[in-house]
């Protein structure tokens, strides 16, 4: 069960619902922690859960055919991880979902949760909280790839999540961003030079 003293973060994340209405909504949460390399949700399985990363790092990853892993997204503290192939479209995961530190998680069962806005209309906003998020970090990525240069993307990685960076292996760093792990310490290594330039 989620702790008391936290209401008052998802108090303000979801507006307009009463102290009540949250402690309904996460009375159904389960505490599960995950240790380093353990996985939250496998590629090809159907878990129709969400979690809140209460503490710790997760990777989103697929696997290619030479058998190489392309991380595809990172998540931390206090952001919600889910299968989107199954939440959104009812589809086996097409990702893995894994911890890269020991990694706290809530979970709720997503039908659980329907089930409860249901009865509770005002819990909706919520849920379009969390769909607004999950656009606006695919737009994000997108307008990314198409807008800048592999030494931009890299510089606003850094420059939005600078508590991370030292938290991430460099393999999944380049991989986010499009690049090859030696492309990435080129960049790097530009950026120094330009620097001390300076």
């Amino acid at each position: 069960m989620i702790d008391l003293e936290k209401l008052n973060h998802y108090f303000g994340m979801f507006k307009g619902l009463g102290m009540q209405d949250l402690k309904d909504l996460f009375a159904n949460t389960s505490l599960k922690t995950l240790e380093i390399s353990d996985f939250f949700i496998k590629e090809g399985e159907q878990k129709k859960q969400i979690a809140y990363i209460k503490k710790g790092l997760m990777r989103v990853f697929s696997v290619d055919e030479k058998g190489d892993e392309i991380t595809t997204a990172i998540r931390w503290e206090d952001q919600f991880i889910t299968s989107y192939d199954v939440i959104l479209y009812a589809r086996p995961s097409r990702f893995y979902y894994q911890a890269l530190e020991k990694t706290e998680i809530l979970i709720i069962d997503y039908d659980l949760v329907q089930g409860i806005i249901a009865k509770n209309p005002k819990l909706e906003q919520g849920r379009l909280f969390f769909l607004h998020n999950v656009l606006k970090d695919s737009f994000a990525r997108i307008e990314s790839f198409t807008l800048y240069s592999p030494e931009e993307r890299y510089i606003e990685f850094v420059k939005s999540k600078p508590n991370i960076v030292n938290r991430v292996p460099d393999k999944y760093i380049a991989t986010i961003l499009g690049m090859t792990p030696v492309s990435l310490s080129r960049i790097r290594k530009r950026i120094a030079t330009k620097a001390q330039k300076k």
